[in-house]
């Protein structure tokens, strides 16, 4: 190390990997961890971490300043890296391409943490099969509001389905306040497939706890825990066993035993906690890999949804619009009436105002109370769920975006739609030279 250019060497299995200003803090406000500290974590797990991400296309979600700063996306392999590091060439929904790092080892790891990465982002594919993925994933996601009980019970619903349709899940803590059930099965079937199979178990988890589950994708439409079965769409990827979440007391998304969801307590599992839980007890998903399974019974229940009448649901914004997809339109955006000629029902307007737009979530937070204040009476009519804080997603970014329901406040008192405060989208300047360059054409 100089003073020039602080570095930690470190030596990994036969490797040596730079730790760049390793004293650098990557927590600072409730846990303090530093860069190195975050390396070092994530060492002493490796054998779990590397699991589910290894042989595995990886996103870069790069936190260069650190869990507090803004994190941006990176699927592109950066040109500088060590000639023993792999890469494939992925096609993204878009049509474009990208060469995308590709971890095999502890040294790997290390060195994508050293770039910023504090969570890791696995595609569901393995390197020599990037069009069939060998993964279900299962996101549990409870909305504003909703207890960690309700998020076990639902779990434990996902369990006896997948156990009745031949199929093992394998459980983990999201590391914030929902849960992920990975289920390994063999790679038969294509993202279409996959994300078919996904969308029939949530449908029929919502049937049978329809008090506490949902399949809806949009989020006004929502309540409970939602079942984000677009999580299997391809380029979709959520954090992998063993990721530090970007939280003040950094929490880490944590694999589990089915017996331990009674007693577990997401709060418990944090950097300083799961590496001693790994060295006295191993790595709960240590057999994930030998027991892959067949989609071909939730793929019948598909079906029978078909035949019911029920159309597919919407994908993601950035895919193109899909063969028998249903409307692409949130209910607030939806027209008050339809066109007599269409012969569709009339979709009802849902009454939302948009509060806040922030890469940083504590100004947009901050927005939400200013908001608050100066309609007090009318906040004393929200419920919990009707204000929605949603992480929006741009090509290389993320920022926050809030809003709240005005569906329990009388129409004399709802307040109209004012500029929101702050009002920073990231990707307001890229989407108007878009409108702009289609409207030319």
């Amino acid at each position: 190390m100089t003073q020039d250019d602080p570095a930690e060497v470190l030596s990994i299995e036969g490797r040596e990997v730079r730790v760049t200003h390793p004293d650098k803090p990557y927590f600072s406000s409730q846990a303090k961890v530093s860069k190195l500290d975050l390396v070092r974590y994530y060492l002493s797990v490796a054998p779990g971490a590397l699991t589910g991400i290894r042989d595995r296309p990886l996103v870069l979600k790069r936190f260069v300043d650190g869990a507090e700063s803004q994190a941006f996306y990176q699927k592109r392999a950066p040109t500088n890296r060590p000639s023993w590091l792999r890469t494939v060439k992925l096609s993204f929904p878009s049509g474009r391409q990208a060469e995308e790092i590709v971890i095999d080892d502890a040294a790997g790891l290390a060195w994508i943490v050293n770039l910023g990465c504090i969570e890791l982002h696995p595609h569901a594919v393995r390197s020599d099969d990037l069009e069939h993925p060998d993964e279900l994933r299962v996101d549990l996601d409870p909305g504003p509001g909703v207890p960690w009980e309700d998020v076990r019970r639902v779990a434990l619903e996902v369990k006896s389905l997948l156990e009745e349709m031949g199929l093992r899940g394998w459980p983990k803590t999201s590391g914030s306040r929902g849960m992920h059930v990975n289920v390994r099965i063999e790679p038969r079937w294509t993202f279409v497939e996959v994300r078919r199979a996904a969308l029939a178990l949530s449908r029929e988890i919502e049937r049978r706890v329809p008090m506490l589950a949902t399949s809806k994708w949009w989020k006004e439409e929502r309540h409970g825990v939602f079942l984000d079965y677009n999580q299997n769409a391809k380029d979709r990827t959520t954090c992998s066993a063993y990721s530090v979440r970007p939280l003040p007391d950094a929490r880490v998304s944590t694999p589990i035993h089915w017996r331990d969801l009674p007693d577990c307590d997401p709060a418990d599992f944090t950097l300083f906690t799961v590496p001693k839980r790994f060295a006295e007890s191993g790595d709960p998903h240590s057999g994930m890999d030998t027991e892959p399974g067949s989609l071909e019974k939730l793929l019948e229940l598909a079906a029978r949804d078909d035949s019911a009448g029920l159309v597919d649901a919407p994908w993601p914004p950035h895919f193109r619009k899909m063969e028998g997809e249903s409307a692409r339109v949130a209910p607030s955006r939806a027209r008050s009436a339809a066109k007599k000629s269409s012969g569709k029902k009339p979709r009802v307007r849902a009454p939302l105002l948009v509060i806040a737009n922030s890469p940083d979530k504590e100004a947009a937070l901050a927005g939400l109370e200013r908001w608050k204040n100066k309609y007090s009476e009318v906040a004393r009519l929200l419920s919990v769920e009707d204000v929605l804080i949603d992480t929006m997603r741009g090509r290389s970014s993320t920022w926050t975006r809030i809003r709240v329901n005005l569906r329990n406040v009388p129409d004399e008192l709802r307040p109209p739609q004012e500029t929101p405060e702050p009002d920073d989208d990231p990707t307001r300047e890229w989407r108007n030279r878009r409108a702009s360059k289609q409207h030319q054409s």
